[in-house]
């Protein structure tokens, strides 16, 4: 579930493996892409950790990142 807190949306998952996190960040970074939206985020084995904010808006939650959130989401769903 994602958490607002400290202008940012935040979120950590957890993997069966760091090749899991490491595709999961893959399929992420090829969405944050096409969107033209980047996370901060950090991978550590089979844990990712994710922050967003909009850093034109002066590093504050938008829709932009409400709606890659929303993104992420789905990418987790499709893969279950």
């Amino acid at each position: 579930m994602w958490q607002e807190k400290d202008n940012k949306l935040t979120r950590a998952f957890t993997f069966a493996d760091f090749s899991e996190a490491f595709a999961f960040m893959t399929r992420v970074a090829l969405l944050a892409e096409k969107m033209n939206h980047h996370p901060w985020w950090s991978n550590v084995y089979n844990k990712v950790s994710i922050e967003l904010n909009t850093h034109d808006a002066g590093n504050i939650v938008t829709d932009k990142d409400r709606k890659l959130a929303e993104a992420i989401d789905l990418l987790l769903e499709e893969r279950e």
